[in-house]
């Protein structure tokens, strides 16, 4: 029996060491139902004017532009890729999508471009997929794009993060391409709660809690950290995460970027290494859910992990962290280097400056509309800030100069 037809078989896929709730207790209610109070702020004052690009959409939760500005490719959880025209907000669906299992926190989730796209159209998605026995994971796949038809001419399954879990929670599930050329997925925890050394994030025998890095067509890659440890996932690139449901590449440097979900606050920004430990659940800043209590220690008090760059320790209130991305248009050319975050239970877009390590939070945006907000995007033909609101009957909306 190999490493993965163990840990299939084994104590990880059993539901009562997971806690599987609905979708509003695992997303509304857990991760990002902490509300914090940003200040209701008039848009117009801080010079942004906001305007509805298409409406209508059931729980967009990504939004990613085509290189030349005219079409959005957005995915609905519930189980659908759309392609929106940003000029007349028309919503036209994408045919041959995979089916996916779309319960709690899954579903179709992220997209990104090939870096040559459209030479090639491969357009990839993760999305969550049951096997079956009913339970679930994080898959990876991807399809070539016709734009002008609204299909994928085909579509094929590239990796399946393992094992399936009877969870619905927790599937990380943001993809991009790295400087490097390779993919970067992440993959949630799965809600396990047996909080300690023993936890599925900081066991490298499976890939829940983890960074993986493939090749764009699905392989491992020769420079994996871990390709000589015989006892350790190959895909893996870091562990110790909980669940990050931002990345993104900063576009100086080339960094990996991650905005990560804490449990009662602790919710993190961090910049990913090769090999490195992020120290869910043994180090964390963050507490349990209603008692309050530390999870683990400090990142500070533990030299074989890695801290984040930001983090909103227990008793802030927390954010709840969604899509990512550095803002490097040339509308708001003053935000040029500045991370943009999404909130959910926080219900603004977060702006950061970001020299080095050192990343501060500036004036809100979108924080006088009580939206959860899903995803961000720059529009690449014009600057502009486009945001995915979360909700089942749902608004994709662009930031412009008033």
């Amino acid at each position: 029996m190999d490493r993965r037809t163990f840990l299939a078989a084994s104590g990880l896929t059993v539901a009562g060491t997971v806690t599987g709730c609905s979708a509003a207790s695992n997303d509304q209610q857990g991760d990002g139902a902490t509300t914090t109070d940003s200040g209701q702020r008039d848009m117009e004052a801080t010079g942004v004017a906001v305007e509805t690009v298409a409406d209508g959409l059931e729980s967009p939760w990504s939004v990613t532009p085509l290189p030349d500005g005219s079409r959005l490719v957005v995915t609905e959880r519930v189980g659908r890729v759309v392609l929106v025209n940003p000029a007349d907000g028309t919503v036209t669906p994408v045919n041959n999508a995979p089916s996916v299992y779309a319960r709690g926190q899954g579903g179709m989730l992220d997209t990104a471009l090939h870096p040559d796209f459209p030479n090639p159209s491969w357009v990839y998605l993760t999305y969550s997929k049951a096997n079956d026995s009913g339970q679930s994971a994080t898959h990876l796949g991807r399809g070539r794009l016709n734009v002008a038809a609204g299909q994928f001419e085909e579509f094929e399954q590239l990796h399946v993060a393992e094992p399936f879990v009877d969870s619905d929670g927790h599937f990380g599930s943001r993809v991009v391409f790295g400087p490097d050329g390779l993919v970067y997925l992440t993959v949630g925890d799965r809600q396990f709660k047996n909080f300690g050394p023993d936890h599925v994030a900081q066991d490298r025998t499976n890939e829940l809690g983890t960074t993986l890095r493939l090749t764009p067509s699905g392989g491992i890659p020769n420079a994996n950290p871990f390709t000589a440890d015989p006892e350790a996932v190959d895909s893996i690139f870091s562990y110790g995460h909980r669940n990050a449901q931002g990345m993104t590449v900063h576009p100086d440097t080339g960094a990996i970027w991650q905005a990560e979900f804490g449990e009662q606050d602790g919710d993190e920004i961090n910049i990913v290494e090769r090999g490195g430990n992020y120290g869910w659940p043994v180090a964390d800043e963050g507490c349990t859910y209603g008692s309050g209590e530390p999870i683990g220690v400090s990142h500070a008090e533990r030299d074989d992990v890695i801290a984040p760059v930001y983090s909103w320790e227990c008793g802030s209130g927390g954010f709840p962290p969604s899509g990512t991305t550095f803002y490097t248009g040339d509308a708001f050319s003053e935000w040029t280097g500045d991370l943009l975050v999404s909130g959910l239970a926080s219900q603004y877009l977060a702006r950061f400056t970001v020299t080095g390590r050192t990343v501060e939070e500036a004036t809100p945006l979108l924080a006088d509309r009580g939206w959860r907000i899903r995803d961000v995007a720059v529009e690449p033909d014009t600057g502009y800030i486009l945001a995915a609101i979360d909700a089942p009957d749902a608004p994709i909306v662009r930031l412009r100069p008033a």
